[in-house]
């Protein structure tokens, strides 16, 4: 039986940082051109003793008591973030225990940022196609507020908090395939342009304080916190996205006129107006959702995804293409059919 997409739950944290407290901060840096710029105008962000997997067993919560999935039904667990509680051991071990699930689940991490809802939805139609799983749960959570540096202003306007949780199952959904094809990209060479120095092994710091910086646009920052050469990461999605879009379309052998809605990571308003402009979509069918949450990485395309169900812009049973890109330089798109009994139940 094919694999599913059932339900999808998410959840934000309380605490919210607004564009007029951060122009508060950079007075030179006009409030409107904050907003024009990134299309975002409020950011939910993680308090500091906040983590993902919080956020993730709170969605993850959400979604089993809605669906009424029994726990032990669950046998497999994906957990998509780039911030871990720890490297060891695996995140996605501790939120197993922690949502009460059975030792018969698998339970493994998948380390990518924005284009990680691709790739961990590719990873989880494999596991269920070829049988080795029939019910998987899929969450994703970042909490990238955490490596922005309260005095970088061409971050701090960008990156929102949250967790998103997703349901597959083997079932026959209306006797169409409803995930696929997929199309992959990486270009690790762009591997600099989005990073976060110290985060690893590679240039572990000792235990002193990591030095403080400001580059020429008055932005601070360390290497403890997140870099983004913005022309260099708006160059390469304008590049590589539009065309990942049509290589997936001429991989199911159908137009992009035959897709009802794309749903791209919610990188900001500059890019995605870039993006729709060179596939000439209308704006009907091209779904933001960003201006009250951000960009919140791994988790933006099933929250778009959710909300524009909800908002009715979306049908179950429509034919949506889905598409993220950004850090690693990685990207990856596939096409999903909404069953038409996708649980539509709205969000806490």
């Amino acid at each position: 039986m094919p694999a599913v997409i059932d339900a999808i739950e998410y959840m934000l944290p309380a605490r919210t940082e607004s564009i007029e407290e951060i122009a508060a901060r950079f007075p030179n840096w006009p409030l409107e051109r904050i907003a024009e710029k990134t299309g975002i105008r409020a950011r939910h962000v993680a308090s500091e003793d906040e983590c993902a997997s919080d956020f993730g067993v709170i969605a993850a919560n959400r979604l089993i008591e809605k669906t009424g999935t029994s726990r032990q039904d669950i046998d497999f667990l994906i957990f998509c973030t780039q911030t871990p509680d720890y490297l060891a051991p695996t995140t996605a071990c501790l939120v197993q225990e922690r949502l009460g699930l059975g030792t018969h689940v698998g339970a493994l991490d998948i380390n990518l940022g924005c284009s990680g809802y691709i790739y961990a939805l590719g990873l989880a139609k494999a596991l269920i196609d070829s049988g080795q799983a029939r019910k998987l749960l899929l969450i994703t959570a970042d909490t990238y507020s955490k490596f922005v540096h309260p005095g970088d202003k061409s971050v701090r306007a960008l990156f929102g908090d949250a967790a998103a949780a997703t349901l597959l199952t083997d079932r026959d959904a209306d006797g169409q395939p409803t995930i696929g094809p997929f199309v992959y990209g990486t270009d690790g060479r762009g591997g600099k342009d989005l990073i976060v120095p110290t985060s690893g092994m590679r240039n572990r710091p000792a235990n002193t304080e990591v030095e403080e910086y400001t580059d020429r646009h008055g932005n601070v920052r360390s290497d403890r916190n997140i870099f983004m050469n913005g022309r260099a990461v708006v160059e390469f999605t304008l590049r590589e996205v539009p065309q990942a879009v049509r290589q997936t379309c001429e991989k199911a052998g159908i137009s992009l006129d035959d897709v009802d809605a794309v749903v791209p990571h919610q990188a900001s308003a500059m890019v995605l107006k870039g993006i729709r402009e060179r596939l000439g979509l209308p704006s009907e069918k091209f779904i933001v959702c960003m201006e009250d949450i951000g960009n919140t990485v791994s988790c933006s395309i099933p929250i778009a995804l959710k909300r524009a169900v909800l908002s009715g812009q979306i049908k179950p049973g429509a034919l949506v293409l889905l598409v993220g890109f950004g850090v690693g330089l990685s990207w990856g798109a596939t096409l999903v059919r909404l069953p038409s009994d996708f649980i539509l139940s709205p969000p806490d």
